[in-house]
């Protein structure tokens, strides 16, 4: 018998996750000394660089509605469009509040580490070493609606985290396609 959705949800780990660990590693390897999930003054990052005050977070695709991998449950409708808003917004004020105090964030989805992992390095090498380094558009997927009579037709509203661009929406056929890891493993990257 399977696993009810609570069982399966409360498995899913906060920290220490396989797309955190394979960063940290190819971070290690190529000479980058950082700590973990270190206090900052807003939050915990998966990643500090302290000194250099670089903050990095790597995002599941689920839990902080990536544009191309989320897929809205079919159950219990408004607690998981709660929860999705909530996850974003935090992720919003996290972010903003760091680059604030002159902290430069670097966010990424599970997949990018998996599928990109030397442009993800390149990416936090670029903000650990210069001081005018920006972040890109982090878009996120804030609300997900089910269009009536159109199959598994649905409309997602996006909005970019950091507030550089105009909230827009899609239309899309519900998917539940994973994305590939790097060794052809099908899988969410926890």
């Amino acid at each position: 018998m399977g696993l009810t959705r609570s069982e399966q949800m409360s498995r899913i780990r906060g920290k220490d996750t396989s797309p955190e660990q394979l960063l940290r590693s190819a971070l290690w390897r190529a000479g980058h000394r950082y700590r973990l999930q270190s206090r900052t003054p807003h939050g915990r990052p998966d990643v500090v660089f302290a000194g250099a005050k670089v903050a990095i977070f790597v995002d599941g695709c689920f839990w902080h509605g990536c544009p191309e991998h989320y897929v809205r449950p079919r159950t219990r409708n408004e607690f998981w469009s709660s929860k999705l808003l909530e996850n974003v917004e935090r992720d919003r004020r996290q972010s903003l509040r760091l680059e604030a105090e002159g902290w430069r964030v670097c966010r990424f989805w599970e997949h990018q580490v998996f599928e990109s992992l030397p442009q993800v390095l390149e990416t936090v090498r670029s903000a650990l070493q210069d001081d005018s380094w920006s972040p890109e558009g982090s878009w996120r997927v804030m609300r997900v609606d089910a269009l009536p009579g159109e199959g598994d037709m649905e409309e997602r509203w996006l909005e970019d985290l950091r507030g550089q661009g105009p909230r827009r929406s899609v239309v899309v056929r519900r998917s539940t396609k994973k994305w590939k890891r790097v060794h052809g493993q099908s899988g969410s990257g926890l």
